[in-house]
């Protein structure tokens, strides 16, 4: 294999959450007199910190959202993940398939990334390594998530792949100089390679892209 670790983000690459997430924002902020489309969400906050994405709705409404917004935003998440999230078609094979070490490294809050990978019963494949840009306090686009990511598995930046799916991920692994795939079934292929990802569409490429000997049909 190429890699000596591989490097997760969670929503949309392991779990298939950014939908489910970017419906319930849009309904939320809808509901409160802005009207905003899933569609709508997804393009402008796929990936990003939803403290940034909330402070882009004030600055579009011209007005402050309910202090309690964001944790209202969160529990009614959890409530849909429970009922609809499942793991991305084809990442329980590609994950089963790959020997190296593996971890998760994304933008949201710990305790998201362990509510989405228990409900969909992908914790067991990275046994304890969940890393938040909350815990680092820098968030992507910032190399910093993935360049902790990396020496927590002991491994050089340039001896392990990232997988993304969303422009900021990709922009902070460039910036990391850790190689990145980027994973298109719902992003922009051209988007994505045009921040630096070789882009794939789907999670049963992954094995061999990542050099081993072969692929699912």
């Amino acid at each position: 294999m190429k890699y000596k670790a591989v490097i997760f983000d969670c929503d949309g690459v392991l779990v298939d959450s950014e939908t489910l997430g970017n419906r319930v924002l849009a309904e939320m902020i809808t509901d409160i007199g802005f009207p905003l489309s899933p569609e709508q969400a997804v393009q402008q906050f796929k990936g990003g910190k939803l403290a940034d994405c909330l402070a882009v709705v004030e600055d579009q409404m011209d007005a402050k959202l309910p202090a309690d917004f964001a944790t209202q935003v969160r529990a009614q998440m959890a409530k849909v993940f429970e009922k609809e999230l499942q793991a991305i078609q084809g990442v329980r094979e590609a994950l089963e398939a790959i020997p190296v070490t593996k971890c998760v490294a994304s933008n949201g809050p710990e305790e998201k990334m362990a509510l989405t990978l228990k409900i969909t019963d992908l914790s067991r494949y990275f046994d304890g390594r969940i890393y938040s840009a909350y815990t680092v306090g820098v968030w992507k686009p910032e190399p910093d998530l993935y360049l902790y990511a990396a020496d927590q598995m002991g491994v050089h930046p340039n001896e392990c792949v990232v997988i993304e799916d969303s422009k900021l991920g990709v922009q902070a692994a460039v910036a990391a100089g850790i190689p990145v795939l980027g994973y298109a079934d719902h992003s922009s292929p051209v988007e994505l390679e045009s921040f630096g990802a070789k882009t794939f569409r789907s999670m049963y490429e992954l094995p061999a892209l990542l050099g081993l000997q072969s692929s699912f049909s």
